[in-house]
């Protein structure tokens, strides 16, 4: 396969340091955008920007993965508007920023691959996720949504939904907890599989999902340790 350029929100730590690094194992050209290096997917204005000097290095750009996102717990009466504003804006519009400023290039060219990372809980009501839930809906949304719309102009549109993922958050809430190894027990008997899901394992569902011989579009794919698909019985 022939190096690819590869757009990356959200590129440091966790999933996107994954992502990044399967890519280039493939032997891609990666592009990694990140708060931390001073980049804001919630600035419409940045994102056009970013494009912009990435095609005039690489020339183009073959596929985007939307990774960037922040989360929020609580529920419906304990989400603060503020809470909604920041998730939706990074979660939804960050990454609707992101592609429509990625598309036209794609569009030309005649070809392309998005994948978003969305989250089964956009599929699956978890307690206390009620604002993040309702970003990663309409992402998930979203995704199909642009799938029909560049589905003639040769661009695939999918998204990945991990469940928990062994990451800095978990890790992080984790610490903050009085009983971390019982807080980590917790989250992996809720996946059928009893484990957390590895961010090496999402990044290996988007670089499939990006794979040019994929004749896939408007799908999601669960990386989710069984969570939506099996009930046990014991």
């Amino acid at each position: 396969m022939n190096a690819r350029v590869v757009v990356v929100t959200g590129a440091v730590g966790g999933i996107g340091t994954e992502i990044t690094k399967a890519f280039e194992e493939l032997g891609d050209v990666v592009v990694g955008l990140d708060i931390a290096s001073g980049f804001d997917v919630t600035d419409p204005a940045a994102c056009r920007q970013a494009t912009r000097e990435i095609l005039d290095r690489h020339g183009r750009v073959d596929v985007l993965c939307n990774n960037a996102g922040v989360g929020a717990a609580g529920d419906v009466v304990s989400a603060e508007p503020e809470d909604w504003q920041l998730v939706f804006a990074v979660n939804v519009l960050g990454a609707a920023h992101m592609t429509a400023a990625v598309l036209p290039s794609m569009r030309a060219a005649g070809s392309g691959a998005i994948v978003n990372t969305c989250s089964i809980v956009a599929s699956v009501g978890f307690a206390d996720r009620v604002v993040y839930s309702a970003s990663k809906g309409a992402l998930l949304a979203m995704t199909r949504a642009i799938a029909a719309d560049e589905a003639r102009r040769g661009i695939r549109v999918n998204s990945v939904s991990p469940a928990t993922v062994d990451g800095p958050w978990v890790r992080r809430n984790a610490g903050l907890s009085s009983d971390p190894e019982q807080f980590l027990r917790s989250m992996r008997r809720r996946q059928p599989l009893g484990q957390l899901i590895s961010a090496g394992a999402v990044a290996r569902a988007v670089t499939y999902l990006a794979d040019p011989d994929l004749e896939v579009s408007g799908i999601d794919l669960p990386v989710d340790g069984g969570l939506s698909g099996i009930r046990l019985t014991d």
